[in-house]
């Protein structure tokens, strides 16, 4: 599956194309550009938020998704580090982070520092399980997204209980959700890769897979 983007009547072709969520030469795929709005929306979301608590106007509501500190890796390089090793298609980044708002408006939570991480390799690891044909399993994801895999396990379902299992995506609300990156940001067929291509060969450190598990456990 993960052919929200072709699907769609609602978002212009051009705009998909310039997400990067259409079809794109496979001798230089490169990385989408939808993958650096999102992050960019993302960034400024938990910037104010950031602002909001420090100065007391909201309260920041601890979940399971808090680590103790922030991890040292940005939202940018996590999510170019899960794209590279997911091998999820990029709709799936757009799919994940519509979950995402929807988990946070009903459980009334504010993306910070502290639980943007867990909440990005969940709801893809989610998303790429609900829209793609292949996908990894748990201790796969949880191997690319720097946690142990019965803390995934137990992110997962409180993240599915958090949506209450409401898992579809129209297509319209894809498409929707596409212009509003695209405004949002200033300013398809999936991008497809082989899975057997895909491996972990490096950690946010620069050292051994070993000790990529317990970067966001921190």
């Amino acid at each position: 599956m993960g052919t929200l983007a072709r699907k769609s009547k609602t978002a212009s072709s051009d705009i998909y194309l310039y997400l990067g969520l259409k079809e794109v030469r496979k001798e230089n795929p490169g990385i989408p550009r939808v993958l650096s709005l999102i992050s960019s929306i993302l960034e400024r979301s938990v910037q104010k938020n950031e602002m909001l608590v420090e100065t007391a106007q909201i309260k920041d509501v601890v979940t399971i998704f808090h680590g103790s500190r922030a991890p040292s890796l940005g939202v940018r390089q996590y999510i170019d580090r899960i794209f590279k090793y997911s091998c999820c298609s990029p709709s799936c980044f757009v799919v994940a982070h519509i979950y995402v708002e929807r988990f946070i408006q009903r459980m009334n939570v504010h993306l910070t520092a502290l639980n943007v991480h867990r909440l990005l390799i969940t709801s893809v690891m989610v998303a790429a399980k609900f829209i793609d044909d292949a996908f990894f399993n748990n201790a796969y994801y949880a191997k690319v997204g720097g946690v142990s895999t019965a803390e995934l396990n137990r992110l997962e379902m409180k993240f599915l209980f958090g949506l209450d299992f409401r898992l579809h995506v129209s297509v319209q609300t894809f498409g929707n959700y596409c212009l509003q990156v695209e405004k949002e940001a200033g300013a398809g067929i999936q991008i497809e890769r082989p899975i057997l291509a895909c491996g972990i060969k490096e950690c946010w450190s620069s050292k051994d897979d070993s000790s990529c598990a317990s970067t966001i456990a921190r």
